[in-house]
């Protein structure tokens, strides 16, 4: 059975989602939610888990190079995962998402330069980036 994921990767001021499939391990991204200080419009999160109807979240954990919690963000990452969890009762896994910002904006100017990279492009392709990292981690090569 192939289950659906969906990911975020959380952020202050915009918090990137993308949707993949267990039985292919691919991620596509999906859309950029505007955060006003780590908090997103929760009505438009609940459209989109609405929407695809995931068996399972990922949420991208911030640490720095070491795996060691960032003061001020990893905390805030948890919580949005708690809450999404709590509201929506959907299963949330925490996935490292270390260098997934610099993966994807490489992985956006090999695909259309400069100009794809766009702050909610950048987002939603770190979730494409966590997404399928989790899959890597799961299931291997």
């Amino acid at each position: 059975m192939s289950r659906t994921i969906m990911a975020f990767d959380f952020g202050t001021k915009s918090i990137g989602c993308a949707i993949g499939q267990e039985i292919t391990g691919t991620a596509s991204p999906l859309k950029a939610f505007k955060a006003n200080d780590g908090i997103p419009n929760w009505d438009d999160i609940e459209k989109q888990i609405k929407e695809w109807q995931p068996d399972l979240v990922v949420v991208g954990l911030p640490t720095d190079l070491h795996g060691r919690d960032l003061e001020t963000i990893t905390p805030r990452a948890k919580k949005f995962a708690n809450r999404l969890h709590g509201r929506f009762g959907v299963a949330v896994e925490l996935h490292d998402e270390r260098l997934s910002t610099t993966e994807a904006r490489a992985d956006l100017f090999a695909m259309g330069g400069y100009k794809a990279l766009s702050k909610g492009n950048v987002d939603c392709q770190s979730a494409v980036v966590i997404l399928e990292s989790w899959f890597e981690a799961q299931y291997g090569d």
